[in-house]
């Protein structure tokens, strides 16, 4: 009865672990886009989405690969080095004016009811882009929640097998 009981503890220890491989599912692997592909589907959704005429869809074109060469430039950096506050903030400011600046190029691009419509979608894809990062926040920490629960759980189990051994 004694190695039955044993047995059962052992086993809903191990199952508890093994429980945690079995609920992450396979997320599907994104397309790898060039900057020139994800430039031109960004033209894309804009011309649908604004409804831009030949010569607008030119200049915003334009605007695209000047800002997507920028982005490279940037992503050239050597990221194994952490910057300090002052260059944290000098690049703040730097992609506060380069947003301007983009934002001033696009006001003179397109009309009006375009310009607003444009503005309302930046809004819309920072509050989405802002739910992602909250979204993923509270992943990381079921996670680590998950793992701290399960090293209880097991050490407690551990504990009652210990002591049932001993007590034999």
């Amino acid at each position: 009865m004694k190695k039955l009981f044993i047995a059962a503890l052992l086993f809903v220890g191990v199952a508890s672990f093994a429980q945690d491989a079995d609920q992450k599912p396979a997320r599907e692997p994104r397309e790898k886009l060039t900057p020139e592909q994800r430039n031109e589907k960004h033209l894309q959704k804009l011309t649908t989405d604004l409804n831009l005429d030949a010569n607008q869809q030119v200049q915003v074109k334009q605007l695209l690969a000047e800002k997507s060469a920028k982005a490279e430039r940037k992503d050239r950096k050597d990221s194994n080095v952490k910057p300090t506050a002052a260059e944290r903030e000098a690049f703040k400011t730097q992609m506060i004016a380069e947003k301007e600046a983009n934002d001033a190029k696009m006001k003179g691009i397109l009309n009006a009811d375009q310009y607003k419509k444009w503005t309302s979608i930046q809004e819309e894809n920072k509050d989405k882009a802002k739910e992602k990062m909250r979204i993923q926040k509270r992943k990381q920490l079921n996670t680590v929640y998950k793992k701290r629960l399960n090293r209880l759980f097991f050490v407690s189990n551990y504990i009652m097998f210990s002591l049932i051994v001993s007590v034999n």
